[in-house]
């Protein structure tokens, strides 16, 4: 992830260390110290400050890049809503991990589910290779003046920050050519006075929120345009809204994002062998939300089952609320797992298909231990 960044030439490098998301920042500055990137790497003294200095620096006409997991993002959560009112396309990864409390560094992706609505396209990444690509397009899509948005870029913590695979790396040359040096319309400078994040009263901050709004329809169409000029420079299809998986013909779906996504894959390709007709949608823009591209997916599905590792407490998990809204005509049910960083096995995915068959529609939390409960909320 560090290789991809540094490929897309950011000026400014700002982070915070915190577990899983250090090794990513900790090699970028070791590629500023060794001369292999020319940027400044600022040390600051918290996330909400990493934050504040890519402001800073998108304002001035530099391309920014930052990284948080967890309690960090949280903490940049007031700058993460200014760098998407002030339309400054910061990429940001967020190596996705629990919500304290209690203090949890494993995975789930409560962070970036928090901040959905801050107006920050999101994508979400299966494995390392998508992580990758989804760097170097994410600059192209956020950099497109018809967007002028931030992409935070979600991958699974440990899971993917501390896997260990096998990646393709494009070259210097392939980035130079698919990503144009960054030339916003507006900036700060001192020969053209202008001011950025000024006070919106009711009369003008209505509309700043509908702008927003009617560009991540553009992103929409913007995404898969991105995708297709990524797939000629490197041969990969994986920068996308959504990515159906033996879907045609499938009676049961999955829904998920992330990495759990090749456990249901593997999960499906045994179902199928057993003759059951199953499939998994995997969505990997969560933000816009590609409500038609889930609809034509889900079609000819006659249960659907959507997998979430995050809870909206009080609701029910977000993808899940997401497909209810898209497909309001079909039996949809919800299952949260994961969360903390709690294994997803073979044994949880299949029962997963087995309740999506359920009439009610419901969501449920997945493999819970009743025994560790207070009293009063044991299950049986």
């Amino acid at each position: 992830m560090a290789e991809a960044a540094k490929l897309c030439r950011p000026g400014v490098v700002a982070a915070y260390p915190i577990t899983p998301q250090t090794h990513i920042v900790e090699h970028l500055a070791q590629f500023v110290a060794d001369g292999e990137l020319n940027s400044e790497a600022i040390n600051v003294e918290s996330e909400h400050s990493a934050a504040s200095v890519v402001l800073g620096a998108e304002n001035a006409g530099v391309r920014s890049f930052t990284c948080t997991s967890s309690q960090g993002l949280l903490l940049m959560g007031e700058v993460v809503y200014c760098i998407a009112g002030m339309r400054l396309p910061v990429l940001m990864i967020c190596a996705n991990r629990a919500v304290s409390a209690p203090i949890n560094i494993w995975n789930d992706q409560q962070d970036s589910i928090a901040l959905r609505d801050s107006g920050w396209i999101q994508l979400y990444a299966e494995n390392n290779q998508e992580a990758v690509d989804l760097v170097i397009a994410g600059y192209r899509l956020g950099e497109d003046q018809k967007v002028m948005l931030p992409v935070m870029v979600c991958v699974d913590g440990f899971i993917l920050t501390h896997g260990m695979e096998i990646v393709d790396i494009p070259s210097q040359e392939d980035v130079d050519s698919f990503l144009p040096p960054y030339t916003p319309p507006f900036k700060l400078d001192v020969n053209d006075p202008m001011s950025f994040g000024l006070l919106g009263d009711p009369s003008v901050y209505m509309e700043t929120r509908y702008a927003i709004h009617k560009t991540f329809e553009d992103v929409l169409k913007k995404i898969p345009q991105v995708g297709s000029d990524y797939e000629k420079l490197t041969g990969r299809d994986s920068v996308r809204l959504v990515e159906p998986y033996k879907t045609d013909d499938a009676e049961t779906i999955i829904i998920a994002m992330g990495s759990v996504c090749g456990s249901v894959k593997d999960m499906v390709d045994d179902a199928r062998a057993s003759g059951e007709k199953v499939g998994l949608l995997k969505v990997v823009t969560f933000r816009p939300f590609p409500k038609q591209q889930v609809r034509e997916a889900l079609k000819n599905a006659t249960h659907i089952g959507v997998l979430d590792k995050d809870i909206s407490l009080g609701s029910d998990g977000a993808l899940y609320t997401e497909v209810k809204a898209a497909v309001p005509d079909k039996k949809v049910n919800g299952f949260v797992a994961g969360l903390g960083g709690r294994d997803i096995t073979r044994k949880t995915i299949k029962s997963m298909f087995q309740l999506a068959r359920k009439e009610e529609k419901s969501c449920t939390f997945i493999d819970i231990k009743p025994e560790l409960l207070w009293e009063e909320f044991r299950v049986s």
